[in-house]
């Protein structure tokens, strides 16, 4: 099982978590989809909530904090100075929507939006270096980035994460990008189906089966599973209209 307690290289994408417009009913979705359980933070934390994937922190959860914002998932990139990052952001043209802020002893994040609009966070780990378990069901994958000005996005975060992109060959346009010697996550133009900006992607064992329990629950399709040289893989929409996406290995 791939596990991390240690903190993660800079530029990588290390950590996702939720607001939820209905916070007890977002619970009961997600461990009847990835089979997650549930540990509450400090009361100071605002009930954000760490999912954890066999016992180990996958993702984050909590209230929604302005009623008129729909639920949605949001990616933090690691940094080794959330201080530094946030001026580099500001330098390229993205806008700060919560500046640096300490989250007591464990670490200290940001919130911005891209030149695009399009929002992600930063994390500054001190005793939480961000997800503890991926590539495992119920735990991330991939997170990949989806825009309108390709070009644009990879000189803005080159910049920002200092990345290094390669092209997939037959991918349209779509480019892996890369922290020292790995890839570590992928971006690329709109698709069909794909929402715009950041989104995670998290592993399961049945694509087949969580697109059924996902339509069940009253959410969406908008992507329809395939196989792709990576794995079968799906997109789709919780009842509540956030996007994430599903990945299941290819055997071999």
């Amino acid at each position: 099982m791939p596990t991390r307690d240690t903190t993660w290289p800079a530029g990588t994408p290390c950590w996702v978590d939720y607001s939820a417009a209905d916070l007890p009913a977002a619970q009961a979705f997600y461990t009847d989809l990835l089979g997650w359980t549930y540990t509450e933070g400090d009361p100071e934390h605002g009930g954000y909530l760490t999912c954890l994937a066999e016992g180990q922190e996958a993702a984050g959860m909590m209230p929604r904090m302005d009623a008129s914002t729909p639920p949605s998932w949001t990616t933090y990139f690691a940094t080794d100075d959330a201080d530094k990052t946030a001026e580099a952001i500001s330098a390229g043209g993205g806008t700060l929507v919560a500046p640096p802020m300490d989250v007591g002893p464990l670490g200290r994040m940001a919130v911005a939006a891209d030149p695009q609009g399009h929002l992600f966070g930063v994390w500054q780990a001190a005793q939480h270096p961000g997800v503890t378990i991926y590539n495992e069901p119920g735990a991330l994958i991939w997170n990949d980035g989806a825009f309108e000005d390709v070009d644009a996005a990879r000189r803005f975060y080159g910049a920002v994460f200092d990345f290094r992109f390669e092209d997939l060959e037959g991918m349209a346009g779509y480019a892996t990008f890369h922290v020292g010697s790995g890839s570590v996550g992928g971006l690329g133009g709109p698709r069909d189906g794909a929402p715009a900006g950041w989104s995670c992607c998290f592993a399961v064992r049945s694509v087949n089966d969580v697109v059924d329990a996902v339509q069940a629950a009253g959410g969406k399709v908008t992507m329809p599973a395939a196989d792709t040289f990576f794995g079968r893989f799906a997109v789709v929409e919780d009842p509540w209209g956030a996007p994430f996406s599903i990945m299941q290995s290819l055997p071999g």
